[in-house]
């Protein structure tokens, strides 16, 4: 432990760093990022290089190293579920085309496991491994639309970030969204993350019919896109089949 955080905790914040956007960091730059005094952070940072979390370029520059993706590849309690997934995605991306992908729920965030898009597609700014806050996107309304009402409650009192001008950040307007999202068994939010783009969304239930992940495209703003709907349920429920979850016909 050093200066009352553990070294631990430390060497995290400095991992936390290498968000999308950010693949390629100087130590000058991950001291900043972290809130780490250089040296400390170029200390620690020679420690995760050692280890085969953190490798250097050419230039001295740092990136993620392939032994934490190992690691994570080996320990994520969700690959399971995005290996059952991956056949359906691929079969109702050839359907919808532009983007399909798989989010879960991680604390009061949607993280994406999975995306499939297109040349050309329309902009997405979701990507695997990304995350967006809940209440954002078409995926995150869904799961937590499924959320216990505690967490519900905390993400509505929270201040509610407005990504666009269509972005919902009243909390009674959520409220109702939210209600509708779980009485449709779906959603469609025109422009909420991007102007240009409409996401719609579906629940993935898992053996005892809760909501493990939520199944959605992004579509342009063309019309099409609650036309996708049934086939955005049946690869729903077929993943839910193929990941041991509860087997219902489609709506």
């Amino acid at each position: 432990m050093v200066g009352g955080e553990p070294v631990l905790a430390r060497a995290v914040r400095i991992l936390s760093v290498f968000e999308p956007g950010r693949a390629e960091l100087g130590v000058a730059e991950i001291a900043r990022a972290s809130g780490l005094h250089v040296a400390t952070a170029s200390r620690l940072v020679g420690q995760l290089v050692e280890q085969g979390l953190l490798t250097r370029t050419g230039s001295g520059r740092l990136r993620i190293g392939m032994r934490l993706w190992e690691l994570g590849q080996r320990a994520s309690p969700t690959l399971t579920l995005r290996a059952a997934a991956l056949p359906f995605l691929g079969d109702l991306h050839a359907v919808v085309g532009h983007h399909v992908q798989l989010g879960v729920l991680d604390g009061d965030e949607v993280i994406f496991l999975e995306r499939l898009s297109a040349p050309g597609a329309v902009v997405n700014l979701t990507r695997i491994a990304g995350r967006l806050p809940l209440h954002v996107s078409s995926s995150g309304l869904v799961l937590l639309a499924h959320a216990p009402p505690e967490q519900q409650e905390r993400v509505l009192a929270a201040p509610l970030e407005r990504r666009t001008p269509a972005t919902v950040t009243d909390p009674d307007r959520l409220r109702v969204l939210l209600a509708r999202v779980r009485r449709d068994g779906h959603v469609v939010t025109e422009g909420h993350v991007h102007p240009d783009a409409t996401g719609v969304a579906v629940p993935v239930r898992g053996r005892d019919g809760d909501v493990v992940a939520a199944l959605s495209t992004v579509q342009p703003h063309d019309g099409r896109a609650r036309t996708l709907v049934p086939a955005l349920r049946a690869a729903a429920h077929g993943i839910a089949r193929a990941h041991g979850g509860k087997d219902t016909a489609p709506d």
